[in-house]
C-alpha cells in the first residue's frame, strides 16, 4: 500500500506506469461497458458454435443450425428461375410479334436479354450497345441486315460469316486493287466523300461517280443506300463501320476488312435469342 502512487491533483491513484514523467490514473472502466464487453464474448461463442465460422485444415466446422449461405443462394436461384418458367415457356412458344405485343412478355424479355447482352455481346459491342471500330451500333437507325426484329433474330441467330452455321449471312467485297488504277480508287473515295462533306480534291468527284457506278453500286446501290439483303452498307448517312475519311475509303477498297459474328441459337437456344432480338430491338434503332 505504501507503494502506491496518488496523483495529487485528481486523487486517483496510478497504475505505476510512467513514460517522460507522465503518469497513467488507474480509472476503473464503467460498470455497463464492462457487462457488454463480457456480452459480446458470449455471444460470439454462441455464434461460433450455431454457424460455420471455425475454419479448419480442409473445410470448417457446420454449427448447430446446420446454416450455409451457398445453400440459401441455390435456394433463391431455383426460386426465381421457377417463377420465371412461366414467362420463358411463353416466349418458347410465342412468335416475336406476339412477344413485343403483350407488355408484361415484352417487359421480361427485354430484362432477361440485357442480362444475356451483357454476358454474351457486351464484349464486341460495348455494355451500352454503342459498338465501336468495326462493330456496328446497335442504338441508331443504321443497319446492315435489316433492323426489323425478324431481321434482328436471323443475324443473332445465325451470325454473319459463321461457317458452322449453314445459314448464316454473308457477304464479302471484293478488292479493288487489281481492277481500278491508284488514282480512280482515290477519285472513288473522293465521290463517297462528297456525299456527307467535302473531299480533299473536289474535280476528282465526276470522274468518282462514273467510277462508283459502274464498279459499286450494284451492290451499295446507285445512290449509295446501301442494299440490306447484301449487307452491304450505306455509304450516304455519315456513319462509318470501318473507318472515317477518304483514306479509310482507299484502305477499305484496297484490302476489305470483313468482320464476322458467331450464330447464337447453337450456343444459347431459341429463347434466349428471342430474348435477345426483343433487348435489342427495343434499344432505340428498331424499325
Amino acid at each position: 500500500m505504501a507503494d502506491k502512487h496518488v496523483d495529487e491533483i485528481s486523487g486517483v491513484e496510478t497504475t505505476g506506469h510512467e513514460w517522460d514523467g507522465i503518469r497513467e490514473l488507474n480509472n476503473p472502466m464503467p460498470r455497463w461497458w464492462v457487462y457488454c464487453f463480457y456480452a459480446t464474448i458470449v455471444w460470439a461463442i454462441g455464434y461460433a458454435i450455431a454457424y460455420p465460422s471455425i475454419p479448419m485444415l480442409t473445410d470448417a466446422t457446420k454449427g448447430l443450425l446446420g446454416f450455409s449461405s451457398r445453400a440459401e443462394m441455390r435456394a433463391e436461384l431455383a426460386g426465381a428461375q421457377a417463377a420465371q418458367a412461366d414467362y420463358r415457356e411463353r416466349i418458347t412458344s410465342s412468335s416475336l410479334e406476339e412477344i413485343i405485343a403483350d407488355p408484361q412478355l415484352r417487359q421480361f424479355a427485354v430484362s432477361a436479354g440485357s442480362s444475356a447482352f451483357k454476358v454474351n455481346c457486351a464484349q464486341c459491342h460495348g455494355s451500352g450497345a454503342a459498338g465501336g471500330a468495326g462493330f456496328p451500333n446497335l442504338n441508331d437507325d443504321d443497319w446492315l441486315w435489316g433492323g426489323k426484329p425478324e431481321d434482328i433474330y436471323q443475324t443473332i441467330a445465325h451470325g454473319i460469316r459463321y461457317n458452322s452455321d449453314e445459314e448464316t449471312r454473308f457477304s464479302e467485297m471484293p478488292s479493288f486493287t487489281d481492277m481500278l488504277k491508284p488514282e480512280e480508287l482515290r477519285a472513288t473515295a473522293a465521290y463517297v466523300v462528297s456525299l456527307t462533306g467535302t473531299p480533299s480534291n473536289p474535280t476528282t468527284v465526276e470522274q468518282g461517280r462514273q467510277l462508283f457506278a459502274d464498279n459499286c453500286a450494284s451492290c451499295h446501290g446507285a445512290d449509295a443506300k446501301g442494299n440490306r439483303e447484301l449487307g452491304a452498307p450505306d455509304l450516304a448517312d455519315a456513319i462509318w463501320l470501318k473507318g472515317e475519311g477518304e483514306q479509310a475509303i482507299i484502305d477499305q477498297m484496297r484490302a476489305p476488312k470483313h468482320g464476322a459474328m458467331p450464330g447464337w441459337r447453337q450456343r444459347l437456344g431459341d429463347t434466349a435469342v428471342k430474348e435477345l432480338t426483343v433487348f435489342v430491338h427495343s434499344l432505340g434503332g428498331g424499325e
